[in-house]
């Protein structure tokens, strides 16, 4: 399991989750790596937890999904737009 209140998905008091793995990837970046595609569940390893949306996408036959491609790009081993020293201001005027 993991904290979930470290990633938002939880209180404090009450904060355990668990990741289930659905599929598995070669990774292409790293030799003898794997990417593990999880779905978030409750402590109980059976309820999916309300910030699941996949566990019940093949029961709506109206769901509509899309992939989302991004990119990085760096400049003097920063990405792009980062001050030389410390980090830029959070986002929100954007």
């Amino acid at each position: 399991g993991f904290d979930g209140s470290s990633t938002m998905q939880a209180e404090g008091h009450s904060s355990d989750c668990v990741l289930k793995p659905v599929a598995i990837y070669p990774d292409p970046a790293r030799t003898n790596g794997v990417l593990v595609m999880c779905e978030v569940m409750m402590p109980d390893g059976v309820t999916p937890h309300a910030s699941n949306k996949r566990a019940t996408i093949l029961d709506d036959e109206g769901a509509w999904f899309g992939f989302e491609q991004e990119y990085f790009f760096y400049k003097d081993g920063r990405p792009l737009g980062f001050p030389e020293s410390g980090y830029p201001a959070p986002q929100g005027p954007y």
